[in-house]
């Protein structure tokens, strides 16, 4: 059994749980809109292999020092960085890396529910679909297919909608973020993550006898070293660092419930692979079916929603396989976006003292209005920003995205490296991350050296896209 965290006395009841937790937090829009919408845009194989490596070089080193810091904390994530900076004697001050993480748990919850929204919007309008034209046979039958693409700029229209979506699925977050880490975020882990893999297993082995299945696998995996450009290195990079939910907080919050019978370097490792692994199957489960239909995989975002849902137009029980996929997003969207809101919860609850359901609350109704604003007025630049070269011409959900995955979640992950690898007690680490002999001296390079150059070079590009001639 896990032990309770010393300041809030949650914890996991066990590993397995911890893991399908951390696995529910990493592994959400990212893997299954992201990764195939990035892979698409950069050429397939040469991405795939790259980011690959990134994730054993970067993406790994970074999540074992985040829940080294949440166990050894037990608490909150900025007083866990704080108690490790006490005990290292060394300045409170690094706590910053954490409140920067959990503002941008915040910033990232707040647009990703509207996202969590249009996946609500999808499962309602196969439901519907297959009420009204029955499941056999491709699915909207009789439409046109452009109509068919056009259904996600009609949602973008529709302001009113958006709100509501977005709030829907923000208040499923909310209610079991509420119900506290054993009857709530355990119970979505231990229940819908075993659910998704059964179906996310299940569509990628239906999509390998679409036709195109051959075709995705050579896509996905034949490496052109010629487009391993500096963009694409760049975004494989990204990606791996993106996927695994760095910087925001979430781990080292979800490592202050892990108990000392738990080997964390381990554990992360399958935290890791699982992740990556969800990320290669989307691609299996996605472009066999985009490929059968005769569409190109470089649509960018709207792949998952306007290029999927024409190619199931295309294949046998279309309706039914277009639904069960669209669940299968949500239950991934749904364990991530209650990873977001329980880290500031945990801050929000420990630092006024105040029960669960009141900071969850709180936290809930403020990314509610934020994310409103994202929801209402989409595609609507924001004046205020106009100025910014970085922001110009955004709408509040694109200023959201860009603020967090280009500038707050580099900078906390920066902070962590340089915080575990230079300042913090090297006994007080070696005491926590499992690793021992030759595999603890090459992870301490990688996060003395690695992870924060790369990290800045991620930043950089990132605040001056112009340099990759973004």
């Amino acid at each position: 059994m896990a032990a309770a965290s010393k300041t809030t006395g949650e914890g996991w009841s066990s590993r397995r749980a911890f893991v399908l937790a951390a696995i529910g937090s990493a592994v959400g829009l990212g893997n299954m809109w992201r990764f195939p919408a990035e892979a698409g845009a950069n050429g397939g194989g040469a991405f795939v292999m790259f980011y690959l490596l990134c994730v054993l070089l970067i993406g790994l080193p970074v999540l074992l020092s985040e829940v080294v810091i949440g166990r050894h904390g037990q608490s909150n994530a900025p007083e866990s960085v704080r108690r490790v900076a006490e005990e290292s004697g060394k300045s409170t001050g690094w706590a910053l890396l954490a409140d920067i993480g959990v503002l941008g748990a915040f910033m990232v919850l707040s647009f990703y529910c509207v996202v969590g929204g249009w996946v609500l919007y999808y499962i309602g309008v196969f439901l519907g679909d297959i009420f009204t034209t029955g499941i056999v046979g491709g699915a909207f039958q009789g439409r046109d297919p452009a109509e068919v693409e056009a259904l996600l700029p009609a949602l973008f229209g529709n302001g009113a909608l958006m709100l509501g979506l977005h709030v829907a699925f923000l208040a499923i977050t909310f209610f079991f973020v509420a119900r506290g880490v054993s009857g709530g975020i355990e119970w979505v882990a231990t229940w819908l993550m075993p659910a998704f893999f059964i179906l996310f297993v299940a569509i990628t082995f239906y999509g390998a006898f679409t036709g195109g299945f051959d075709e995705a696998v050579s896509y996905l995996f034949t490496v052109d070293f010629s487009a391993l450009t500096g963009p694409v290195m760049l975004a494989a990079v990204g990606q791996a660092f993106f996927s695994l939910s760095l910087g925001v907080a979430g781990m080292m919050t979800y490592g202050a419930y892990v108990g000392r019978d738990v080997n964390l370097a381990g554990t992360s490792g399958i935290i890791a692979a699982a992740d990556s692994a969800v990320a290669l199957l989307a691609g299996l489960c996605i472009f066999p079916i985009v490929f059968a239909a005769g569409l190109e995989a470089n649509a960018g975002p709207g792949l998952m929603f306007q290029s999927l849902p024409r190619a199931f137009q295309d294949i046998p029980f279309g309706s039914v396989i277009g639904l069960l996929f669209f669940v299968m997003v949500f239950f991934a969207a749904l364990t991530s976006s209650i990873s977001l809101l329980e880290a500031p919860t945990a801050w929000f609850k420990d630092r006024f003292r105040m029960p669960r359901p009141i900071a969850t609350g709180i936290v809930a109704g403020g990314a509610m209005v934020l994310g409103g604003f994202a929801a209402w007025f989409f595609g609507q630049p924001v004046p205020v920003v106009s100025g910014i070269a970085l922001f110009d011409g955004q709408d509040v959900f694109s200023v959201l995205d860009t603020a967090t995955s280009r500038i707050l979640m580099p900078i906390g992950a920066i902070m962590t490296s340089l915080f575990v690898g230079w300042v913090a007690s090297r006994r007080l680490i070696d005491s926590e991350n499992g690793l021992s002999g030759g595999l603890h001296h090459t992870w301490l390079f990688l996060v003395r050296w690695a992870c924060p150059l790369a990290l800045v070079v991620i930043l950089i590009v990132g605040i001056f896209p112009s340099i990759v001639g973004e």
